[in-house]
Order: C-alpha cells, then sequence, then structure tokens
C-alpha cells in the first residue's frame, strides 16, 4: 500500500538526492578533470570527446532539473543514458562491486534504477514544472 499522504515527499527526497548526485559528479568533470581533460577521458574510452564536455552539460541541466522539479521524470529518463554509458564503456567491465579496483557496475546500476523509479512515481512535492504540463 503506498501512503498518499507522505508518497510526495519520498519522491522529492529522491528527487533532490539524485540531483545533488548528477550534480556533485559534473563538478568533478568540469573543476577537477576541466572539460579538454573530461573530452580526453572520453577519447580514451573510444567516445567522440566532444561528448565529455556534452556530459557535463547534461549533468548540469539534469540536476538542477531534479532538484527544482522542472520536468523531473522527464530530466530522469533524459539522465539515464550517461548512466548507462557509465556502466558499459567504464565500470561494466570491472565486475559487479564499485570496491573494486576502477569500480564496479552495482553503484552506477543502482542509479539507474533510481532514476526509472523517479520517472514511474512522478514529480513529487514542489515540483515547480510538473511533468503532467506536456501531455
Amino acid at each position: 500500500m503506498v501512503d498518499l499522504a507522505t508518497a510526495p515527499y519520498g519522491v522529492l527526497l529522491l528527487r533532490i538526492a539524485l540531483g545533488v548526485m548528477f550534480l556533485a559528479h559534473m563538478c568533478i568533470k568540469l573543476f577537477v578533470f576541466k572539460p579538454s581533460g573530461t573530452a580526453r577521458y572520453f577519447a580514451s574510452l573510444g567516445v567522440p570527446g566532444w561528448m565529455g564536455p556534452l556530459t557535463i552539460v547534461v549533468e548540469a541541466v539534469g540536476g538542477v532539473c531534479l532538484i527544482l522539479g522542472i520536468l523531473p521524470r522527464y530530466a530522469a529518463i533524459a539522465l539515464l543514458p550517461t548512466i548507462i554509458g557509465t556502466i558499459v564503456l567504464v565500470h561494466g567491465p570491472n565486475g559487479w562491486t564499485f570496491t573494486n579496483t576502477g569500480g564496479g557496475w552495482e553503484y552506477p546500476a543502482f542509479w539507474a534504477v533510481a532514476l526509472v523509479a523517479l520517472a514511474l512515481l512522478g514529480d513529487g512535492s514542489a515540483a515547480l514544472v510538473p511533468s503532467a504540463l506536456l501531455f
């Protein structure tokens, strides 16, 4: 049974947590590795280098959309390719647990499931631009 009185606040917490995580990962790419370093890293993975800076933008915009509640269901779906890419290109070959050398894929997989759950649950409370406005 879903507690309809508190469920929107649970979704809000999930939305904010996911948004903060994306902003944190974006900040590492932007301020630590810099866009040029991120581009070189993506190129070393066999991905076009321009996708590194694009990922920075997607994580920044998506994270802010989740935190503020700007079309959060769609933001969650739009962020899924970044996480799936992380699993396939970076962490997948390292095994399951994130404590493995290079980090395994358990953490990004959980992150992907949380994004899907958010998309299925809805916007939660305090959404500035609810997803329902599109349809």
